[in-house]
């Protein structure tokens, strides 16, 4: 009657509205589009359903992300195309922290959507549904024998459990000691299991499919592995969609997953753990470029629920958080702290040292390495820290010690073992290289400045005759060695588990990591020597871990002394002094110089910002300029560069610029 009583009255036809997000990445399309739903699409066109309809002439994907009751649109409305799926994938939270994300990163909504949301797997969302099932969640103190437990022997650990079990939502990091006597993983089914008792959910962020494996098998321990949902991008389009379908659909309570994972449809968030926040994996090499740490900050924001930070070592950014109070540090006293870790030595650390070993210095496996493996032999497995893989990884010239580069492409030379001896091939076409001679000084000898692991195992197993090698490097990572003598060859990142921790470790090569061109190589080298050195028993059970390296680089002294914290707070000053990230906003544009001209004119710019460059960069044809303010002026430089990209894509301009907010790498 009332459409009726319109039509008579003049008034047009009361029509369903559909405000629909697009997968057009386009700067100056990032906004959402309104459609007139047909009566027949009515029911299935909810928000979160996904779409198919035109749009400037072809066929688009997209979500609908609301039902609005009236539209800014002029006219009569497009139809929307069709309704592929009913089923609401992406919610009202998913849609808020989408479009924070991308406002943070100077991107746009269809990148992060493209990111947040797997493909559909129709089989799957179309299969009849099978009940989830509950967390049994333990009775009693919680696992791991709170407060005894790893968290709860930490100040403030017991009342950030209490906090949790209560609904609090608190912000911590957890600065885990380097030693097997305190297993994170434990830690983290205690908070876990807190926040289930508030009757809320909980989402683990780790860095890669081995720690998300080792946290899966210890948290299914606690409450069932059947209902932690997994979501990683090797799990499989079939498993992986019905995971999150769990998760969209509130069946799911828990989920543990790597970088996308972050915008999970998490319902009833009550606590986000992010394992690890200065692994580079929490970096997405994908426009916008944002770091999944901004990502879980951002949603404890949005949604007022729990944030967790963990991990051996302490990332700038989160020293600038503690110090400004957003988060709350839950560590051991430094001494407590070197008590319960393997004792750590630095080769020519003394002068006694060097006079037991002259040499000790200037080789790369002084004395120290050798009497630490042998003694570590007798106890249990040894592990040796590789900082590459491969063979002989970098060559130079025997005499004049010019760099080997390949005569077709004047790419990187490397060397591979063969059964019929070496074989020299270049990095960059991989074509093979024969009879080189060096074409300054026509010298046809080689020497290796760099080393992988595939050599320092050949040399430690003829040192070491009738002991067993493993190699855990590059392709051949091995997840698990049984608590036996054996040495372990492995890169950063592909220890295996030892059951009881290792007797000993050997950190080689320090300086190839120390002496990276990049803004982060201390902080890196740091975490990843940490993390090694807590696969290395106590010093109580004889575990001790011999660095090889410049002694009195404060980076190494940092690990001597176990002080990630003072070491983040000394970088974090000199970022201060330097106006480097985290102290500032920093933005910076790749692309031609000419494209960086139009963009750099088109930005309104904060009167308190700094212009940096033009300069050339590694790639061919493509300049980097820098742009930074101080941080309370960050939010009006990242709206300025997204405008100016709009502003180049409305006027179709030459040439694409890369825009990336805060980069991760600073080379």
């Amino acid at each position: 009657m009332e459409s009726q009583d319109a039509l008579l009255a003049g008034a047009p036809p009361a029509r369903g509205i559909a405000r629909v997000a697009l997968d057009v990445p386009l700067p100056h399309l990032d906004r959402f589009f309104d459609y007139e739903v047909a009566p027949t699409d009515e029911a299935d066109a909810v928000v979160g359903a996904r779409v198919r309809t035109r749009f400037a002439g072809q066929l688009r994907d997209g979500f609908i992300v609301e039902r609005p009751t009236s539209t800014d649109v002029a006219g009569r409305l497009s139809p929307l195309g069709k309704v592929v799926s009913a089923e609401s994938v992406l919610g009202p939270t998913q849609i808020a922290l989408v479009r924070a994300v991308a406002d943070h990163c100077a991107g746009s909504f269809a990148d992060v959507m493209r990111l947040a949301v797997p493909p559909r797997h129709a089989a799957t969302e179309k299969a009849e549904r099978k009940p989830w099932p509950e967390p049994s969640l333990p009775e009693g103190p919680l696992p791991g024998g709170a407060p005894a437990g790893p968290l709860g022997g930490y100040p403030c650990g017991t009342e950030m459990l209490d906090s949790l079990a209560s609904g609090g939502t608190g912000r911590w990091f957890w600065q885990v000691a380097a030693s097997t006597a305190h297993d994170p993983w434990v830690g983290l089914v205690q908070a876990t299991v807190a926040t289930l008792r508030s009757g809320r959910g909980v989402l683990v962020l780790v860095p890669d499919i081995k720690d998300l494996n080792g946290l899966r098998e210890r948290l299914g321990s606690a409450i069932g592995a059947s209902s932690v949902a997994v979501l990683h991008a090797d799990l499989g389009q079939a498993a992986r969609y019905r995971n999150f379908l769990a998760l969209s659909r509130g069946e799911a309570r828990v989920v543990i997953g790597t970088r996308a994972a972050a915008f999970a449809p998490m319902r009833n968030l009550g606590l986000t753990v992010l394992w690890d926040d200065g692994d580079d994996l929490w970096s997405e090499p994908r426009a916008p470029y944002f770091h999944a740490r901004d990502v879980a900050a951002i949603r404890s924001t949005q949604e007022r629920c729990a944030l967790l930070f963990a991990g051996h070592a302490r990332s700038c950014e989160m020293e600038s958080w503690i110090e400004r109070g957003w988060v709350t540090p839950v560590a051991l006293e430094p001494g407590l702290a070197r008590r319960e870790a393997p004792a750590i030595r630095a080769a020519a650390d003394s002068d006694k040292a060097l006079e037991r070993d002259p040499l000790a210095g200037s080789i790369r496996l002084p004395q120290l390495v050798f009497e630490t493996i042998r003694a570590g032999l007798a106890a249990g497995p040894v592990l040796v820290q590789v900082p590459r893989a491969g063979y002989l990884v970098a060559l130079s010239c025997q005499t004049c010690r010019t760099g080997v580069r390949c005569p077709h492409c004047q790419g990187p030379v490397t060397s591979k073992r063969r059964a019929d001896g070496q074989q020299l091939s270049c990095g960059w076409c991989g074509k093979i290289v024969t009879g080189w001679r060096c074409p300054s000084c026509g010298d046809h000898r080689l020497r290796a400045p760099v080393v992988g692991a595939d050599r320092t195992a050949e040399e430690l197993g003829r040192a070491f005759a009738g002991t067993r090698v493993v190699d855990s490097s590059g392709g051949t990572v091995v997840p698990e060695i049984p608590d036996e003598p054996a040495l372990v060859i492995a890169t950063p990142g592909g220890e295996p588990h030892a059951p009881t921790g290792y007797a000993a470790a050997v950190l080689l090569d320090a300086m190839q990591l120390l002496g990276r061109l990049d803004l982060r190589a201390g902080e890196e080298a740091l975490r990843r020597w940490l993390n090694a050195a807590a696969l290395v028993r106590p010093g109580s059970a004889g575990g001790t871990v011999a660095i090889v390296g410049p002694a009195n680089d404060r980076t190494l002294q940092a690990l001597v002394r176990l002080d990630p914290a003072g070491f983040a707070r000394r970088e974090l000053a000199e970022r201060f002094e330097a106006r480097f990230p985290p102290a500032v906003k920093f933005v910076t544009l790749e692309g031609r110089r000419s494209a960086l001209d139009e963009m750099l004119a088109a930005t309104a710019l904060p009167e308190v910002s700094e212009v940096l460059g033009p300069v050339p960069t590694t790639e061919a044809d493509v300049d980097r300029l820098v742009l930074r303010t101080p941080l309370s002026h960050g939010r009006e430089l990242t709206r300025a560069v997204k405008a100016a990209s709009a502003v180049r894509s409305a006027k179709k301009m030459e040439g694409s610029v890369r825009v990336r907010v805060d980069p991760a790498q600073l080379a």
